[in-house]
């Protein structure tokens, strides 16, 4: 189908029903799901989605100024302090001036963080197990491939 094309008409279905049974409302509540089996996961290490994703941020970054790893993750300031203090209070990361700007926090992550993401790496690849459980092997690997597909696609709009 081209660009220009026109999908067929939607078979008449009740409102909801219709709603339920297309890709974005289905990808929405796969995605809800597996968010949920992750984040149960990582709450094993003390951790929320949020801090995973700024211990993460910090490691592949670091060292790291606040205020950039607030941008890249589009993590507002504030949210971002309470966010490093949580981390800096379990001796996941370090914040230190940062020799090139006194100003500013350089945050890095210590051993005990390193650690800690190889577990949170362990404990979403079981969650992201259990969430593809359904399927064989070679449906996961059908149904990555599409999604990567369909998320590297370019806007058409």
């Amino acid at each position: 189908m081209g660009l220009m094309d026109t999908p067929p008409p939607p078979p008449r279905l009740r409102p909801l029903a219709h709603i339920q049974s297309l890709p974005s409302w289905l990808v929405g509540r796969v995605a809800a799901r597996g968010r949920g089996l992750v984040a149960e996961a990582v709450a094993a290490e003390g951790l929320k989605l949020t801090h995973h994703a700024v211990l993460a941020a910090t490691a592949e970054y670091g060292p790291v100024a606040q205020a950039e790893l607030g941008r890249r993750l589009a993590v507002d300031p504030k949210d971002m302090v309470g966010i490093l203090n949580h981390l800096q209070e379990a001796g996941l990361v370090l914040r230190a001036p940062d020799p090139a700007d006194r100003r500013k926090n350089a945050i890095t992550v210590t051993p005990e963080g390193e650690a800690a993401l190889t577990r949170c790496a362990t404990l979403a690849e079981a969650a992201n197990a259990q969430l593809l459980a359904p399927l064989t092997v070679r449906e996961q690997g059908v149904l990555m491939e599409l999604l990567r597909r369909v998320h590297e696609a370019p806007a058409s709009f």
